[in-house]
């Protein structure tokens, strides 16, 4: 999956596959994990956010199903 840079702390780039409702996040440590089920529209709420690590652990993060893949 395709995964643009973002501008945070703690997240380094972040992908979304539209067909799948899967978010893919690549953190700063190197760890890449999948989070199912999430709404595009989510996706597009969490890339304009002013915090994209906030917006993600607020929404993202404990609420979607998660599988590690790198």
């Amino acid at each position: 999956m395709e995964r643009q840079h973002v501008e945070s702390s703690n997240l380094k780039s972040v992908g979304y596959d539209e067909n799948s409702a899967i978010l893919e996040v690549e953190f700063h440590h190197g760890a890449v994990w999948q989070y199912s089920d999430v709404m595009e529209s989510a996706y597009h709420e969490m890339m304009s956010a002013s915090s994209v690590g906030k917006y993600f652990n607020a929404n993202i993060k404990g609420q979607h199903p998660e599988n590690q893949v790198g």
